[in-house]
């Protein structure tokens, strides 16, 4: 994927702008060395790479600040980077831009029990949130896989989900309030501690915006008192199209689990070779957990494998036990991460609507054919996000670009059917091609429009979102 030229004027006064970002951050905060920069080339997208000018680790909003203050000053462009988990390219340097990363944000600013509120500075990883409030029986619903890994910033910047978003929403869901600031270094406060905000819902764009309009440094929290219980069932399947339709038929019945996961047979082998997870011989299969009291776990499950009896499964395995079920969940927490120990590969986040799921697997098993790769497709089947994982060999000539096609097809397969181009992992670099797919150039305009408000001078997260053909004439 070809990106755009850097700024040769940028380049050329590097060594002015290095000099200006360490008067304002510790010595050991701003990165220049060709070696260290390498952990700063690409995210969890590894197939596209450009190491940055250099990169910036602040520890505080004030030294955000200082640094917008800087790279605006000289018209820098900057990649805000949370823990590099994205998958579509968020976090893709340009030449010409500073990376700057909120690793060094992990602080918890505040809890509130009685208000339900958590407040952290925005490096703080998904899985350390709960971690802070786990104790006083407290939990942070969105859990996306990477959630030991991945930072609150980077879940706000894609509005992130996971396994547990079919109930509980994905993180505009449980955003409160943000401390951002702004490209020229202003810092502002939107949202706050309570249910809704006056006036315009400025949160609402900020959460799903991908860096392009502010650096998030702190947010206010929705936390949850644990449920009573939770238990998960894992149901087998001779086909993927049989699974689907089983979700289908569990969604149309009214019936909401926590959560309806899918899994077919490449992710399976794989993940039982990786942590040997238990689980069964089959083409596609279903993890569905259900939360309560035990009386309503017993009669919502019952329903569920009611249903699920209509499908001739090949098996149906209730969870016996807390470690049982935390098996059930090590596999499909670890399918990525399988995944890539056997193959190369690409994952994609197209949305549909629930009823399309047995047709879209269908069609993604003809595109597999046509292309000559294999898929395996492990994803959040109750609300139809779908996370296709095309496998090919990026040391063959070709392969990434007939990988690309094939993606790109799914896409456009998503949108046709009534769905989107991305759920969770955002736009990125991955998807900006393909944003006329679904939107058409008024709508893309009216995008850009408010990018102009935020970011006059679009030096924020450059070369993404927006299809390069579009967006350069306002970047200039």
């Amino acid at each position: 994927m070809q990106m755009p030229d850097p700024r040769e004027d940028i380049l050329a006064k590097k060594d002015r702008i290095v000099a200006r970002l360490r008067e304002v951050l510790p010595s050991d905060a701003v990165i220049d060395d060709g070696i260290e920069l390498k952990a700063y080339e690409c995210d969890a997208l590894s197939a596209y790479r450009c190491p940055p000018l250099c990169a910036v680790l602040p520890a505080s909003t004030e030294e955000v600040s200082a640094v917008m203050k800087v790279c605006h000053d000289e018209g820098v462009p900057v990649v805000p980077r949370g823990a590099g988990t994205s998958l579509a390219g968020g976090a893709l340097p340009t030449a010409d831009s500073v990376i700057l990363g909120v690793a060094r944000l992990t602080e918890v600013l505040e809890v509130d029990y009685a208000n339900r509120f958590i407040r952290v500075e925005a490096g703080r990883t998904n899985l350390a949130v709960t971690g802070a409030v786990e104790a006083d029986g407290f939990f942070y619903a969105p859990d996306p896989s990477s959630q030991l890994a991945c930072a609150i910033a980077g879940n706000i910047a894609m509005n992130s989900g996971g396994a547990h978003c079919l109930k509980y929403g994905v993180t505009t869901n449980n955003l409160l309030g943000v401390r951002m600031v702004m490209a020229d270094g202003e810092v502002v406060e939107i949202g706050g501690a309570h249910l809704d905000a006056g006036g315009l819902d400025l949160l609402g764009l900020v959460c799903g915006s991908e860096g392009q309009l502010g650096i998030v440094t702190e947010a206010t929290l929705r936390i949850l008192a644990k449920p009573e219980g939770a238990r998960p069932v894992l149901i087998g399947f001779d086909s993927n199209v049989v699974a689907g339709a089983c979700v289908s038929d569990i969604i149309k019945t009214g019936i909401v689990p926590v959560a309806i996961e899918f899994m077919d047979r490449p992710c399976i082998e794989a993940t039982e070779a990786f942590v040997h997870a238990g689980y069964p011989d089959c083409e596609a299969l279903l993890i569905i957990e259900v939360e309560g009291s035990e009386a309503e776990i017993e009669d919502q499950l019952g329903r569920i494998v009611a249903i699920a009896e209509r499908h001739n499964p090949v098996q149906i395995r209730e969870s016996g036990s807390a470690e049982e079920s935390a098996r059930i969940w090590l596999g499909r927490k670890s399918a990525f991460g399988a995944m890539g120990q056997i193959n190369d590969y690409m994952c994609l986040d197209g949305t549909i609507p629930v009823g399309e799921l047995p047709h879209v697997l269908q069609r993604i098993a003809e595109l597999s054919e046509h292309y000559g790769l294999r898929v395996g497709n492990v994803f959040h089947a109750g609300d139809g996000n779908m996370h296709p994982l095309i496998l090919y060999n990026a040391n063959e000539p070709g392969q990434l670009e007939k990988c690309e096609a094939m993606g790109a097809d799914i896409l456009k397969l998503c949108v046709e059917v009534g769905g989107c181009l991305t759920g969770e992992h955002g736009v990125g670099v991955e998807k900006r091609e393909l944003m006329g797919t679904q939107y058409s150039d008024v709508d893309l305009d009216v995008q850009m429009a408010v990018k102009d408000v935020f970011d006059p001078d679009w030096i924020l997260n450059p070369a993404k979102v927006f299809p390069l053909g579009v967006s350069a004439a306002r970047r200039g």
